[in-house]
This record gives structure tokens, C-alpha cells and sequence, in this order.
């Protein structure tokens, strides 16, 4: 909160300034000015929030300053601090839009009085501001939902020309695209990043209107008549791509000549939108161009499930990955494949390796309806599905090989140990995974089936009951337990071991048998 102290008294200007203390009571002190044509001249680069002020100057008085104040920045708040108690002047100052009056004669405290009344009145206005712009953003978001999902809007659309300005009323038509960007990295707020980048850049250079989602964004175009041509579109959409350095794929529905007719454009472009890892190298696909579209096969053939058990039974990444590549290849190769067929084929796919590798467990005597989870994974929509294939086939080829060599006990009792040996350094899921020599999203399910708990949990209880041995065993500090037991954090681990225990470290010291202590 920046104060701006107006004066041609020197003594005033430094007096205000020293004996008044504005930094310990929250605000920014600003140079002081000697005139009001001073303060208005830094005015616009300064902008004070509060600004004390004489009436009485040489060259322009405060009441004008306070009248050219208000009328650059009307939030200002302008307190008059005078040696002339005139009724007048206190009239014209109110009429100015001076928001207080006082006496130079006036005591610091009710000077600070004052400039705190100021500060209040202003963070009373922003919070009330703030308030209001998210009602109306989340109303507006609202309303374009509306206009998106229900079937007839014409009550939503009243409103649409307030806050949808880029829907214009004299649009030829109204296109729904779905926009999505990737290439800014995998985390999710990486991710959500982007999109919003792009819902940013496209409303700057299109007429649109945008509605953010987790990972993509919906478009709504205003288009003019030019037979819903996609060519300009494109080629914004080309150039969002490059000035963002991302790759950007979108998806439109057909043009609409009426916001009623929105719902169905955006059905469409979502109908387009499923068809983004079979796109390949477009920028665009409209709707028009995979409507028709009657699905490829859906099922592995009696060949391409030997191929796949042969595969398998090589045990090597490379010839999965290879093979993964192919099969897939081959698949978006078929001018009919849409969504629903690709991920039956991949179901097909890994059901056809799954049950092989049972009849393999049965003729070894295994039980193999424990990884009946494998089978009924469900399908990745939204993920590549070179990458889902892979990852899944690749669990079914661990599994045969683990049933294979006897190894689906032995690596989890080799991890436990490995565990327990090094509880007081990190142990990640990856670290152990790769100790044992498995997938570590493979190993998570397996162990968990065998142990009965998460990894995190196994790990946690693992090194709680270590620390409990050594309170009841040793004299060691509580930070020395816990860092030998992985925890740098000594509040953390206290509050852990507590919610585990049910009592602090110290406690559970003095009482080991577990009872509550006494009060």
C-alpha cells in the first residue's frame, strides 16, 4: 500500500515522514513532493494508494490535485491535512472526493487513524472486486457450458453478447473445435499449462470464446460465411503451434448457424477429438472426415496370435516393442479404424496373451486366477496406444517369465529384504523395482498382491517398527531414530509415528508397552 505525503512545508513533508513509523504499520512510503504539480507529474508511474495532502500551496492548491487525483485513478484515497479548520474548505474538499479531512494540529495517532481507515476502505473495494470477477468468470464459464450441453438454451443466450463478446451476434455461423497441446512435459501442471496458453493465444487471434479444461480446450468460433473453410483456422492454429513450441492437434465439429445449434457442433468435434492418436501428422481433423468411418478389425486373428506368443516367449523388450509398433502401425494404416476399434483390438491383443500364459500356469500347477486384474484392466483412451499396448503386453511377458523360473515368491522376499536392510536411506518403488529387475508399475501390483499393503504403506510400518525397537532398546536422540530410519524431518516423523502409534515418540519411549500415558 504506497502513501504519497504532498506539501510545500519542508517541515511538514520531513515531519510526517519520520515521526509517523509507515513501514512497520504496512505501508510503502513514497518520496514526498514539494508541489502538486510535483505529485501529479509522478503520479501516473507512481500511482500512490493514499496520498496527504495541503489545501493551501503555492501554484495549485490540494483541493485541485485531489479533483485531477480522482479523475486519473478514482480508487485513490485522498486525505486532507490543512492548518485552516474552514467549513468551506471541508465542503469543497468532500465535494472533490477527498475522503477524509484533518487538522495539521492533529495528534500522529489520529493521523494513523486515518491512513488506516484509507487502507481498509481500499482492501474492502479489491476484496469486493475480486469477488465480483470471479462470480462473473465462474457465470460466464457457466453460461458457455450451458450453451455447449443443453439442448435449448435459449434462456442462456440473453445473456450471451455481456459475456461472451466473442460470439457475435452477426457471426454467419458458430464452430466448436477441441484444442489440445502437448510437448511442455508430462506433469500435470506442465500440461495444464499449455492449454491454457493456447485458450490465450487463440482468443487473441481468432473471435472465439474458450472454456479450459484439465488437458485440452474447447473453442467456440464465431465464423463468417465462407462455407465453414478450415484453411485460416489452420493456419493459426500453425501458428499458436510455433510461437508455443508445442505440437497442437484440434478437433471441429460442423459449423452451426445458431447458438442453439452449438450442442451438437461440440458432440461432433468430441466424436473428432477420440480420433487423436490415429490422427498422425494432422493439425486438424474435422468432424465431416471420420464421421462415416465403419471401424477396422477388432480382434487378434489365429496368426497374429502366434506371432504374438512367439514374441512373447523371447522375453526381450526390444522384439515387444518392435512387434508393439507393427501391430499398431498396421491398425492406424486402416482408412476405418476409429477409437472403439483400435482399443478392441488391443483388448483382443493382451486377452490373447493373458490366457495363453494361463494355460502355461495351469500345466505348471499355478493358480492363475490371481491375476484375473490383468485381464480386466480397462482400456487407456486418452494415452497413445502404442504405449498402452506395450504396457500391458509387457506385464503379460513378466508374468510368463516370473511362472517360468519360479521367480514370483523369490523377488518379492528378495525386495522385502532389501527393504529392511536399507530403511534408513530413500527407498523409492523404482529403486526397489530395478534391484529385482522388474517394471516398477508390474512390481507395485505383485507385491501388493503378495504382502498384502501398498509399497508406501509396507515401507512406512517397516521403518515405525524399527524406530519403536530402537526406543525401547536405545538411548539415542528421537532426530538420531529418526534419521536412521529415513526420516530427515524429525517433525514429520514425530506426527507420522503418532498417527500410527497413537503416541509421540517420547511417550511411546517412556511407556513401550503401548498403554495410553498417564496425564
Amino acid at each position: 500500500m504506497k502513501v504519497m505525503i504532498v506539501d510545500d512545508e519542508v517541515i511538514i513533508r520531513n515531519g510526517l515522514s519520520t515521526v509517523i513509523k509507515w513501514e512497520e504499520l504496512g505501508f510503502r512510503l513514497l518520496p514526498p513532493a514539494a508541489s502538486a504539480e510535483e505529485a501529479l507529474a509522478r503520479f501516473p508511474e507512481e500511482q500512490p494508494n493514499i496520498v496527504l495532502t495541503d489545501i493551501r500551496m503555492t501554484g495549485m492548491d490540494g483541493l485541485a490535485l485531489s479533483a485531477e487525483m480522482k479523475r486519473l485513478l478514482p480508487d485513490t484515497e485522498i486525505i486532507i491535512l490543512t492548518g485552516y479548520d474552514s467549513f468551506s474548505y471541508a465542503q469543497q474538499a468532500l465535494r472533490d472526493g477527498v475522503n477524509d479531512y484533518l487538522l495539521k494540529t492533529s495528534r500522529p495517532e489520529e493521523i494513523i487513524m486515518a491512513a488506516m481507515k484509507a487502507k481498509q476502505r481500499l482492501l474492502e473495494r479489491w476484496a469486493s472486486r475480486r469477488q465480483e470477477s470471479m462470480g462473473r468468470s465462474a457465470f460466464r464459464d457457466s453460461l458457455l457450458e450451458r450453451l455447449l450441453t443443453e439442448e435449448r438454451p435459449s434462456a442462456a443466450a440473453e445473456s450471451v453478447s455481456e459475456l461472451l463478446p466473442g460470439l457475435r451476434p452477426d457471426a454467419g455461423a458458430y464452430q466448436v473445435m477441441i484444442a489440445a497441446a502437448s510437448g511442455w512435459g508430462s506433469a500435470p501442471a506442465d500440461r495444464s499449462l499449455a492449454q491454457f496458453a493456447v485458450a490465450n493465444m487463440t482468443q487473441e487471434l481468432i473471435p472465439c470464446e474458450t472454456l479450459l479444461r484439465k488437458d485440452h480446450v474447447l473453442i467456440v468460433l464465431s465464423r463468417p460465411n465462407d462455407g465453414c473453410r478450415t484453411e485460416q483456422v489452420e493456419a493459426e492454429l500453425t501458428r499458436i503451434s510455433r510461437k508455443l513450441k508445442c505440437r497442437l492437434f484440434a478437433a471441429a465439429g460442423s459449423c452451426v448457424a445458431s447458438l442453439q445449434g452449438l450442442r451438437q457442433s461440440h458432440a461432433e468435434a468430441a466424436f473428432a477429438f477420440a480420433f487423436r492418436w490415429i490422427a498422425g501428422e494432422e493439425a486438424l481433423i474435422p468432424y465431416d472426415r471420420v464421421a462415416g468411418r465403419k471401424g477396422g478389425r477388432a480382434f487378434c486373428t489365429q496368426e497374429g496370435e502366434a506371432r504374438l506368443i512367439a514374441m512373447l516367449k523371447t522375453g526381450s523388450v526390444i522384439e515387444l516393442r518392435r512387434w508393439v509398433d507393427e501391430a499398431i502401425g498396421a491398425q492406424l494404416a486402416d482408412p476405418e479404424v476409429t477409437p472403439d476399434s483400435l482399443q478392441a483390438y488391443i483388448h483382443s491383443v493382451v486377452l490373447s496373451g493373458q490366457r495363453w500364459v494361463e494355460r502355461m500356469m495351469q500345466a505348471l500347477g499355478e493358480d492363475a486366477s490371481a491375476d484375473e486384474q490383468l485381464r480386466h484392466e480397462p482400456p487407456d483412451r486418452d494415452g497413445r496406444p502404442q504405449e498402452a499396448l506395450f504396457g500391458r503386453l509387457q506385464s503379460v511377458m513378466e508374468l510368463y517369465r516370473e511362472f517360468l523360473s519360479g521367480e514370483r515368491v523369490s523377488y518379492i522376499k528378495r525386495a522385502v529384504a532389501y527393504i529392511q536392510t536399507n530403511l534408513d536411506k530413500s527407498l523409492t518403488l523404482q529403486q526397489v523395482a530395478k534391484h529385482v529387475h522388474l517394471n516398477p508399475s508390474h512390481f507395485s501390483e505383485v507385491f501388493k498382491r503378495e504382502t498384502g499393503w501398498t509399497y508406501i504403506d509396507f515401507v512406512t510400518r517397516e521403518r515405525i517398527a524399527r524406530a519403536k525397537a530402537m526406543l525401547e532398546q536405545s538411548p539415542a536422540k528421537i532426530s538420531e531414530i529418526a534419521g536412521s530410519v529415513g526420516y530427515e524431518d524429525v517433525k514429520y516423523f514425530s506426527q507420522l509415528f503418532k498417527k500410527l502409534t497413537g503416541q509421540t515418540p517420547s511417550e511411546y519411549r517412556q511407556k513401550p508397552d503401548g498403554s495410553p500415558p498417564s496425564s
